[in-house]
């Protein structure tokens, strides 16, 4: 009974508890806390979504997760690598913070849910072995350059259009060095010098938050953020103005077309379900209409790419005029005599009917008080089979990131992970965030290190620093409103690019060069196919698989003989001497199974070609694990051939479930049991003694290639 209660509720391992259990785990909670909540702001903005949603993930499915989880010292939460793939997955459906984009966040934060519970209910855990180590490591290290990455723009104050390719996004980054706002440079420096300087000479101090405390005050201070809402009216110079209206109204008609789009998408699906005839033609219809949409809205977004990047190279300054308005001009066009405010005024965006224009840098802005309240996720169901392959992906790839992390921290703690347990509490908190405005969470590496150095015993740990954020949104959002979001990209920056390792990849390569270069193809897929992350790790699983296939179609095989040490090798690769030429070792190192008989049989014919003298084929078989139908059948249809033409097939080491399987198959009984030894050292000892070769006048069989028909013809 107690077992029964523990399995349903993990949670009960935790008691009894003491003192001292208790005071290690509110130590090391409330340490976590003070790294989660920047870290959760943080994310948030890498998954395109306001930084209160990064404090919403952080409350329930932290508390759900330590409560059904298997790992004492996991921390579930907002994590680098399912944000910015969130953000990937849901960027070509709605524009990032708005409120469709929320909606769908937490749509796919509880399909990721789902998925995972399932797996853990069914006990498919070990699907994540689709993933090997050099396609983890390829994978991850494109990732993590490419979240890292996706932050430079926060970092020098240049803005970061998303449009179908990362890398042209990033290039277009790049191109805007030269306009770098330097003020927010200085804030991104002072920050990473600030939490390097304190993780080296002060690291029992929360550095990250002590940065994010620092840089918050001095923002405040200094005014930094600037910005300033303006009607176009007040723009003084024609050709701006002009290019503000038109991307002002281009943004207008993206959310319209947007919402077009998903609504035809509806109509269209509802006709298909009808069956009807009439309802078909109209849904394809409504199809052709779509796709023309679609195609304005690429167009669309890539010319507003483009003028934005034109309009934030433009330096304003503002003139207060003669009945106390301000006005703003270019710099190269301003007047000589007319005395502006000294500040420059760059292009910010539109709000509305409002130009907004900025001074100064980005900071987090107001963040809502108060706790999420319970609402159902709304479900989009002409979208669920869009995102589909990237919520499978990203709820592998974090259970992998969970999975691996615990059985890190299980090493030096001694307690058993169960993966399939562990998969059954990330989909819990998956599907109990979403009720509550949550996106897609999973472990953290580096909060359940920290939980892990700092004593935590139990998942009390984790309640306490949910606990910790609930306090943060009901009483310190209002503090944080001057925090630069220069900052929060060099957390993410430091976070991620900590992530990126070389040496996996060159001790793959020593190992097995095809499962290196898999990974490294994996790599440049993910780097070349972002922001579609997704496509990246499914072709590199693909590759995987293939490999794999191609390993088990052709497993070793090689004629033997004795090496001078004494033990068997291939005569081919260590230019050994054949033991005999009337019975052939032939060693095959793989399961006899329906995907490799052809291959088992090649061998057979081969081992015939080269020694046409021979009179019994010896299949080595201790390495053959197992037989299936298929295999049964080949290994009698080969032997009864063999057998016309004069020569023998036997076997030596089969193990006790393949011996099993011919034996209840009546194939022992057929080949004769004299057909069968229990070692190689037994069998080659009595084939030695057998035949005695100088007294054997055997003629010697014409070798000639083997071009498909009856085998005995051919070796007749």
């Amino acid at each position: 009974m107690q077992a029964w209660l523990t399995t349903l509720f993990p949670f009960l391992r935790w008691f009894p508890m003491n003192r001292e259990i208790i005071r290690a785990d509110l130590i090391a909670g409330i340490t976590v806390a003070l790294v989660l909540v920047p870290q959760s702001m943080a994310y948030a903005q890498l998954a395109g979504l306001p930084v209160v949603y990064g404090l919403y993930a952080s409350f329930v499915p932290v508390i759900v997760a330590s409560l059904w989880g298997s790992s004492s010292q996991l921390h579930t939460g907002p994590v680098a690598m399912l944000s910015l793939m969130s953000a990937a997955a849901l960027i070509p459906l709605a524009s990032p913070g708005s409120a469709e984009f929320i909606e769908l966040s937490v749509m796919l934060a509880l399909m990721v849910g789902i998925l995972r519970l399932a797996l853990g209910l069914f006990r498919l855990g070990a699907i994540v072995n689709l993933l090997s180590s050099p396609v983890i490591v390829g994978f991850t290290n494109a990732a993590a350059l490419i979240i890292g990455l996706s932050q430079l723009n926060k970092v020098v104050g240049v803005p970061f259009p998303r449009g179908d390719s990362y890398l042209m996004d990033l290039w277009r980054v790049f191109e805007q060095l030269p306009h770098l706002h330097i003020p927010t440079l200085l804030f991104a420096v002072a920050a990473f010098f600030l939490m390097v300087a304190l993780k080296k000479k002060l690291p029992s101090l929360p550095g990250v938050l002590i940065a994010v405390a620092v840089t918050t005050l001095v923002s405040a201070f200094v005014s930094y953020e600037n910005r300033q809402m303006v009607g176009l009216e007040q723009i003084q110079d024609e050709t701006v103005a002009a290019k503000m209206a038109t991307f002002a109204q281009s943004e207008q008609r993206i959310a319209g077309l947007t919402d077009e789009i998903a609504s035809l998408n509806q109509r269209a699906k509802k006709l298909e379900e009808q069956g009807e005839l009439p309802a078909i033609e109209q849904a394809a219809s409504l199809r052709a209409d779509i796709q023309v949409r679609r195609h304005e809205l690429r167009q669309l977004k890539k010319d507003n790419i483009r003028r934005l990047i034109d309009l934030h190279k433009v330096r304003l300054q503002g003139v207060k005029t003669d009945n106390g308005q301000w006005t703003f001009l270019p710099y190269e066009s301003a007047p000589s005599n007319i005395e502006g405010d000294e500040k420059t005024w760059r292009f910010n965006g539109v709000d509305g009917k409002e130009i907004v224009l900025s001074a100064g840098g980005a900071v987090v802005g107001t963040i809502p008080e108060g706790l999420p309240q319970f609402e159902v996720p709304a479900l989009r169901w002409d979208l669920i089979l869009t995102l589909l392959p990237a919520a499978l992906v990203m709820a592998l790839i974090g259970f992998m990131e969970a999975t691996s992390i615990s059985k890190a921290i299980a090493s030096t703690t001694g307690e058993r992970v169960n993966t399939n347990k562990e998969l059954v509490g990330q989909g819990l908190a998956n599907i109990a965030g979403s009720f509550f405005s949550s996106y897609t969470v999973s472990g953290s590496f580096s909060r359940s290190a920290v939980a892990a150095r700092t004593g935590a015993k139990t998942g009390l740990f984790s309640i306490i620093s949910a606990i910790a954020v609930v306090l943060v949104l009901l009483f310190f959002t209002t503090y944080l409103y001057h925090l630069p979001q220069a900052v929060l990209a060099v957390i993410v920056m430091m976070a991620v690019f900590s992530l990126i390792k070389i040496e996996p990849l060159r001790h793959a390569w020593r190992v097995d060069r095809v499962s290196a270069l898999i990974g490294v193809i994996t790599f440049f897929a993910t780097l070349l196919m972002a922001p579609a992350l997704a496509n990246g790790i499914l072709l590199g699983i693909g590759l995987t698989v293939l490999h794999y296939f191609i390993r088990i179609m052709r497993p070793r095989a090689e004629i033997v003989a004795p090496k001078p040490d004494g033990t068997l090798g291939g005569i081919e690769a260590h230019g050994l001497k054949p033991v005999s030429e009337v019975y052939v070792p032939v060693r095959f190192d793989g399961s006899l199974t329906f995907i490799n008989v052809a291959y088992f049989e090649d061998i057979i014919l081969e081992a015939l070609r080269d020694f046409p003298k021979g009179r019994v084929i010896l299949v080595i078989g201790s390495s053959i694990n197992e037989i299936d139908a298929s295999g049964e059948e080949k290994i009698r249809e080969v032997a009864g051939r063999l057998r016309e033409v004069g020569v023998e097939l036997m076997f030596s080491g089969l193990k006790h479930q393949v011996m099993q399987v011919i034996q209840s198959s009546g194939l022992v009984d057929e080949l004769g049991r004299e057909a069968f030894f229990p070692d190689k050292q037994t069998a080659m000892q009595v084939l030695q003694k057998r035949f005695d070769e100088s007294a054997l006048p055997f003629p010697e069989r014409e070798s000639r290639p083997y071009r498909g028909g009856s085998l005995a013809s051919h070796l007749l």
